[in-house]
C-alpha cells in the first residue's frame, strides 16, 4: 500500500484539511531555506554531513531537501531551492528516497515521476530521469537501479512494476526489467538483485515474492515466495537479506523474513513488527508503526538483532524515554563511524516533523524541526 493511501486512512480530519488548503491555494509555494545551529560540531570528522529527504503530502509540492553538517553543527533547511532558484516548483511531490553514488545525489520523487540528479557538494541539480511511479534507488557498478510501480497512484488494474537500469555518467535509462505489481525497496548481493514486491493496489490480492535480477543479463530468474505486502530490503555483510512484511492491517501481522542469498530461500522468521531497519556491523535497528484497522490506531515498537547469530536483543537503541515521544517513527540511519542513531518522526503527517539523534548508549544529543513528513537519509563523506 502506498503510504500516502494509509495516511489519508489513518488521519481523515487532516486530510480533509490537506485537501481544502490544496484546492484553494492557487499556485505551489516554494520553501524558503533556514540555516540553525543545532549542536558543537566536530571538524575533524570523516563523515562530512547528512542528508534527509522530506517526503511532503501527497499533491502539496513539499518535497523538501534538509542538510546536516557534522563539522560545523550546523542544520540547513530547504537546500534544494537555495541551490536550483529557476526551478520554479522546486523539488517536487512526494520524495521517496535518496542515495549518493560517487560525486551525485539521487532524489527519487515519486509522484512528480522523476528522479532528480544533483551534485552531492552543492545540490545543484545536474540532470533528471523521468520515471512513472518511480519509489527506491541503489547502486552498483556504475549503475543505478530504480524500482517504479508505473500506471496511475492507487489502481488496482496496474501493470506490473519494473527495474530501471541507469548509466550514471549519461544518466541514461539502459535497460527496463519487469517484476512484480508494486515493488519497493531493493538490495543487491553479489552480482544479483534483488526487489520486493507489494501488490499494494491491490489490498486483497498482495503479491508475496521477492524477483530476483540477474544483473549481467537484466533479466528476472527466479521469485522467492516470503509473504504478503513486502516492502523493505537490506542486506548484511553475511549474505542475507532482510524482508519486511506489512502484512494485511487486519489479522495477518507486520513479520520480518531472512533470506539465504546462497539458497535464495527464506531461512528464518523473527515474529517482530517491521517498518524500517538500518545495518550497521552486526546489529539491524529495527522500528515498526504498525497500523490496525480494526483498533484504528498504530502500535509503537523499536527492536535491535544481531545478524550475525540472528538473535534478538534485549538493548534498545533509544533509552533515555525519547521514544514515548516520538508519535510516528518515519525513518532511520547509523552513523557508521559513531555510532549515532538518527530516527524521524512524522507526527501527525501535516505539519513539520523532527530528526533525533541518539548516541550508541541510546541517549538524546539533539533534536531539530525538519521539513513535512522526514524519511529519507543518506551520508556525505
Amino acid at each position: 500500500m502506498i503510504k500516502k493511501f494509509k495516511i489519508a486512512l489513518h488521519l481523515p480530519v487532516a486530510l480533509f484539511v490537506v485537501l481544502l488548503a490544496v484546492s484553494c491555494r492557487k499556485a505551489p509555494q516554494v520553501i524558503p531555506g533556514q540555516v540553525e545551529q543545532i549542536f558543537t560540531g566536530d571538524a575533524s570528522s570523516t563523515i562530512k554531513g547528512m542528508y534527509l529527504l522530506n517526503e511532503g503530502n501527497m499533491n502539496m509540492n513539499k518535497a523538501s531537501l534538509d542538510f546536516v553538517n557534522f563539522r560545523t553543527g550546523i542544520y540547513e533547511r530547504n537546500i534544494y531551492n537555495k541551490a536550483n532558484p529557476a526551478v520554479t516548483k522546486g523539488l517536487g511531490d512526494v520524495g521517496n528516497d535518496i542515495g549518493i553514488y560517487g560525486s551525485k545525489m539521487y532524489v527519487v520523487v515519486n509522484i512528480s515521476n522523476k528522479v532528480e540528479v544533483l551534485d552531492v557538494k552543492t545540490a545543484k541539480k545536474l540532470g533528471q530521469i523521468d520515471i512513472v511511479n518511480c519509489r527506491y534507488v541503489t547502486f552498483h557498478n556504475n549503475k543505478a537501479y530504480v524500482s517504479a510501480y508505473l500506471g496511475k497512484v492507487g489502481d488496482p488494474k496496474a501493470p506490473n512494476g519494473i527495474v530501471a537500469e541507469i548509466d550514471t555518467t549519461t544518466l541514461q535509462i539502459t535497460h527496463r526489467v519487469t517484476v512484480g505489481r508494486q515493488p519497493e525497496e531493493m538490495a543487491i548481493v553479489g552480482e544479483k538483485l534483488y526487489i520486493a514486491n507489494s501488490g499494494g493496489y491491490s489490498p486483497t490480492d498482495y503479491e508475496r515474492t521477492v524477483s530476483v535480477i540477474d544483473l549481467a543479463s537484466f533479466t528476472e530468474t527466479k521469485r522467492i515466495d516470503v509473504a504478503i505486502n513486502l516492502d523493505r530490503v537490506k542486506a548484511d555483510k553475511y549474505g542475507d537479506l532482510y524482508v519486511t512484511s506489512r502484512g494485511d492491517y487486519y489479522t495477518i501481522p507486520s513479520k520480518l523474513f531472512v533470506i539465504d542469498t546462497h539458497t535464495d530461500a527464506v531461512k528464518k522468521v523473527f515474529d517482530i513488527a517491521a517498518s524500517n531497519l538500518w545495518i550497521d556491523d552486526d546489529i539491524a535497528y529495527i522500528y515498526s508503526t504498525e497500523w490496525s484497522y480494526p483498533q484504528q490506531k498504530n502500535t509503537i515498537s523499536y527492536s535491535m538483532l544481531n545478524v550475525k547469530d540472528e538473535t534478538v536483543l534485549s538493548s534498545k537503541f533509544i533509552t533515555d524515554g525519547t521514544d514515548q515521544k516520538i508519535v510516528v517513527p518515519y525513518g532511520i540511519a547509523v552513523n557508521p563511524l559513531t555510532k549515532d542513531v538518527f530516527v524521524t518522526d512524522a507526527g501527525n503527517y501535516v505539519a513539520s516533523g523532527t530528526l533525533y539523534c541518539f548516541d550508541k548508549n541510546g541517549r538524546k544529543k539533539w533534536q531539530v524541526v525538519g521539513g513535512d513528513i522526514p524519511a529519507h537519509m543518506a551520508f556525505v563523506y
